[in-house]
C-alpha cells in the first residue's frame, strides 16, 4: 500500500492546523512555509476538506482556516477519504478482475489488508496525534523556524508548482 502525496500532505496540514488552531485562523501561507507545501496545492486540498466539513474558512483581515469541530473528532480516515484517496492495496483497485478479468489468489487477502488500514486510520483522530511527545517536538521546531525567519530551513524548490496527485 502506498498513501500518496495527496493523502499525506492532507493530514500533514490539518495536524498543522490542528496544532495552531487554538490562536485562531491558521493561513494557508503558514502552513505552507512550515510543512513546506506548495500554497496552490494547500488550495485545492482545502477546497475538497471544506466541501468535507472539516474545516471551515474565515474570510477577510486575520481569517484563514479552521477545524470545523474539535480535534479529537476528526479523525485520519475523514482527512484522507476527503481528499479522495486511495488506500486500496489490490493491484486492481478492488475490482476483482486482477486475473484475466477474475480475482486472483490472493485478491481476498490484499483487500483484507486495505480493510485493516482503514479502520486502523478511522481509530486515530487528529486529537490523538496531538498528544504525542514527538509531534510536539517536530512543531516547536517549525515554529521557532518560522518565528526566527530562518528561509534557509525552507526548501522552496518543493514549494514550487506541485501538482496534486
Amino acid at each position: 500500500m502506498k498513501l500518496t502525496t495527496k493523502g499525506r500532505y492532507a493530514v500533514t496540514a490539518m495536524l498543522d492546523l490542528a496544532l495552531h488552531g487554538g490562536q485562531g485562523p491558521v493561513t494557508l501561507a503558514d502552513i505552507s512555509a512550515r510543512q513546506e507545501i506548495s500554497l496552490s496545492y494547500l488550495e485545492q486540498l482545502f477546497s475538497r476538506l471544506r466541501r468535507r466539513e472539516l474545516v471551515a474558512s474565515i474570510r477577510g483581515p486575520g481569517g484563514g482556516y479552521r477545524l470545523s469541530r474539535v480535534a479529537a473528532d476528526i479523525y485520519i480516515a475523514d482527512v484522507v477519504d476527503a481528499v479522495n484517496e486511495s488506500l486500496d492495496t489490490t493491484r486492481c483497485g478492488n475490482k476483482g478482475d486482477c486475473q484475466n478479468g477474475e480475482k486472483c489468489l490472493t485478491h481476498h487477502l490484499w483487500s483484507d489488508l486495505s480493510d485493516q488500514i482503514h479502520q486502523f486510520l478511522s481509530e486515530i483522530s487528529l486529537g490523538d496525534l496531538m498528544k504525542r511527545y514527538e509531534i510536539r517536538q517536530v512543531a516547536d521546531r517549525q515554529n521557532r523556524r518560522q518565528a526566527d525567519g530562518d528561509s534557509d530551513t525552507i526548501n522552496t524548490e518543493r514549494l514550487i508548482d506541485q501538482a496534486p496527485a
